[in-house]
């Protein structure tokens, strides 16, 4: 049987893993003897009362395992005789391989005591192994402990001795009412496959009485910490995720069909993280390093590593480090030269989990990857089964009845659980709009209620991102309108931002962007989130006016809205100056378009400056827009972007070093220009540059203005 991920440090016969980082401390100033009684005590101490839910009777066997040890300990020391130089050589060798099984049964008995009560009962059969791998290992330890060869008392002796009789006998141990749980557990899978609903009762039985998991509070605890599990050992744990995540899907029906709605609205706001769980590993481990381990470390950023992935020459870094270095157009990899095969980043998960397990070991933060969103990516990346998606379909019913009819309290809990629920799985999207959600969404989008208004407009984003609920919410009478109002008067800064999002998203659809741009207030609050908002913020009006851009009706709209201004000043705001390029490009496209950007005194210094500074992305659409702007401004627009300053030193690097598609539009503008009464005098020697780089390809001046954009709709 596979080994739950979180427990491969307790193997010690795998892969490397954090037992690699816990070898004893150089205990040659120090009394080996002392360090080991005082971590002995430690352990006894801290577990001698009964505080563990599941597994009691190994935990307790450990327990005694460890006070016959410190019994042994005390006595060498109290007598004299734990001194190294009083010791056999073997003794000393035993001791320090104690020292590591101290340890161990320390996480051991931590994980017991701190993990959720569901996740220990599915790990039943793997933690009971890991307690018995521990207990051969003492046995082994004790085989090999010359005992004979120590002056000890005798009922020191004696202890010692029993200890390594029962060592010997001692088998595999599975609690029968513990698996009986886990059993049950499974059942309720098994009827929600089948498509049936758990008999209440049932439920109740076992959920508060049998584990006395007695409020909402507590029920949301067990949900975390199995999402925990799913995002944090994607691939590698047991039972699979796709499973796991029908677990989730139980215990969240459960936690309001048993417990209600009622909740404590600070932990409804969206904005709250959650409150970090308490490290695993004790801080005494974490004192024995000093530095971060080279092999955590990119080797382009020499930071700690947040998403390590590996390359095609088998090299790991960072995620954004060499994605950066990928988008720059580099070829090799940075630490060995080779040309690379392809650009495919594979994730190094196994790096990962050591890095996460060591910050835990050290108490160092680790902020999980942002790309995607991580955890959502994990759980799509196990489909859902029938289980899954039936027990969310019967939670989505009870959380609908409550927005319709429950107290504002109530309906507040339940917008924040659609949007979860719609943060994975079409089929989540689907069934939950099916069941009639929007309707009702729509209601709380008006709200005066910040976080009730937050967790609507986010679950209306979350349904969005299904195609066929974007005619849903379009058609839903006042929904779109409801949106913009969030948009622009949202109570709180992270309404207004997903409300950006959700235009973006609804835009997506070529007929709902001339809808969207009329909607009275919609393109102004875009402009101006995108002028005055937060990063996130600014990022979502952009990617909206964006696609809003690219339908051609919608110029005269932008430009009577003000979003032209606020689009040029974007070009000068990191993080969105390629997406303010890029819908630049596509309004000067239009004569209206180019007069008024024309009228914008930073346009063109703007993108000049991108041309010389931007990203590769950015630099493309910079010379894109300067391309589309001298062939809808005639002549005299041609003559002002000419008189740019270095314009034609920037031309002649892109027509050399730019991406493909920076290339051909250098060289297609390069033409332009060469074609102006003034090109002798200002870029003769772009004639040169074109004759190099010209291919077929850019002899075609009718080639048509694409954009690069790069724009993707996170879950919230």
């Amino acid at each position: 049987m596979a080994s739950a991920a979180i427990f491969s440090s307790l193997r010690r016969r795998r892969s490397p893993s954090l037992e690699a980082f816990l070898a004893p401390v150089d205990l040659t100033e120090v009394s080996l003897v002392q360090t080991l009684a005082t971590l002995s005590s430690e352990i006894v101490s801290c577990y001698s009362n009964d505080v563990f839910f599941f597994q009691r009777r190994n935990s307790r066997s450990l327990i005694r395992k460890i006070e016959v040890f410190l019994l042994l300990l005390e006595y060498l020391r109290d007598s004299g005789s734990g001194s190294m130089s009083n010791l056999p050589t073997t003794a000393v060798l035993c001791f320090k391989e104690l020292y590591l099984l101290l340890y161990r049964s320390k996480i051991l008995l931590d994980y017991c005591s701190q993990s959720s009560k569901l996740w220990l009962l599915l790990q039943n059969h793997s933690i009971s192994g890991h307690f018995h791998d521990l207990n051969q290992e003492i046995s082994t330890l004790l085989d090999v402990f010359p005992i004979k060869e120590i002056n000890l008392s005798d009922d020191v002796r004696e202890q010692v001795e029993l200890l390594q009789k029962q060592a010997r006998k001692a088998k595999l141990y599975l609690d029968k009412s513990d698996e009986n749980l886990r059993l049950r557990f499974f059942s309720f899978l098994d009827e929600f496959e089948h498509g049936r609903i758990p008999n209440h009762v049932e439920l109740r039985l076992f959920f508060v009485e049998r584990l006395r998991i007695k409020d909402a509070k507590s029920c949301r605890s067990e949900i975390d910490f199995l999402e925990e599990q799913i995002v944090n050992h994607e691939g590698d744990i047991e039972p699979a995720a796709s499973v796991l995540n029908g677990f989730v899907a139980i215990t969240r029906y459960c936690r309001f069909l048993l417990f209600g709605f009622e909740e404590d609205k600070l932990q409804l706001s969206f904005g709250n993280k959650k409150t970090p769980r308490k490290g695993l590993i004790t801080r005494e481990i974490a004192c024995t390093f000093l530095t971060i381990p080279k092999d955590f470390c990119c080797p382009i950023s020499l930071d700690m590593m947040r998403d390590p992935v590996i390359i095609s020459t088998g090299q790991t870094y960072d995620r954004s480090s060499i994605a950066r270095w990928m988008e720059e157009g580099h070829y090799t990899c940075p630490k060995t030269g080779q040309m690379l095969i392809h650009n495919r980043l594979v994730p190094n998960r196994a790096l990962r989990n050591l890095i996460m397990q060591w910050c835990t070991a050290h108490g160092v933060a680790y902020d999980p990857p942002e790309t995607t969103d991580a955890s959502a990516e994990s759980f799509a990346a196990a489909l859902p089964n029938k289980a899954t998606t039936e027990a969310n379909r019967a939670t989505a019913t009870l959380l609908i009845q409550q927005l319709a009819n429950g107290s504002q309290g109530a309906q507040t809990v339940a917008a924040r659980e659609i949007r979860l629920l719609a943060k994975t799985g079409k089929e989540n999207r689907a069934f939950i709009a099916e069941a009639g959600a929007i309707p009702h969404l729509r209601k709380l989008l008006l709200s005066s209620d910040p976080i009730a208004q937050e967790n609507s407009v986010t679950a209306m984003l979350n349904l969005s991102i299904y195609e066929k609920n974007k005619s849903l919410i379009i058609d839903e009478d006042g929904c779109l309108g409801s949106i913009v109002e969030v948009l622009r008067l949202g109570l709180t800064t992270e309404a207004r931002q997903n409300a950006a999002a959700t235009l973006f998203s609804l835009s997506a659809v070529h007929d709902y962007k001339k809808r969207i741009a009329d909607q009275g207030g919609a393109v102004e609050a875009l402009a101006e989130l995108l002028r005055v908002g937060a990063p996130r913020g600014k990022k979502d009006a952009v990617t909206a006016l964006f696609n809003l851009a690219t339908h051609p009706d919608n110029c005269a709209r932008m430009i009577e809205a003000g979003a032209i201004t606020a689009l040029v000043g974007a070009l000068e705001s990191e993080g969105v100056e390629e997406e303010a390029a890029g819908a630049l490009a596509l309004i000067v496209r239009q004569p209206i378009g180019a007069e008024a950007v024309g009228k914008e005194e930073t346009a063109v210094p703007g993108l000049i400056a991108m041309m010389r500074c931007g990203t590769p992305r950015g630099k493309e659409n910079a010379v894109t827009a300067l391309l589309e702007f001298c062939r809808t401004g005639g002549a005299a627009t041609t003559k002002r972007v000419l008189k740019a300053p270095a314009l034609a030193g920037l031309l002649q690097a892109l027509l050399f070093t730019g991406t493909k598609r920076a290339r051909r539009k250098a060289a297609s503008l390069a033409r332009v220009f060469q074609r102006c009464e003034y090109a002798s005098l200002h870029f003769g020697e772009l004639g040169v540059a074109y004759a190099f780089a010209g291919n077929s390809t850019m002899n075609n001046s009718s080639l048509p203005a694409d954009v690069s954009m790069s724009m993707s709709i996170s879950v919230l």
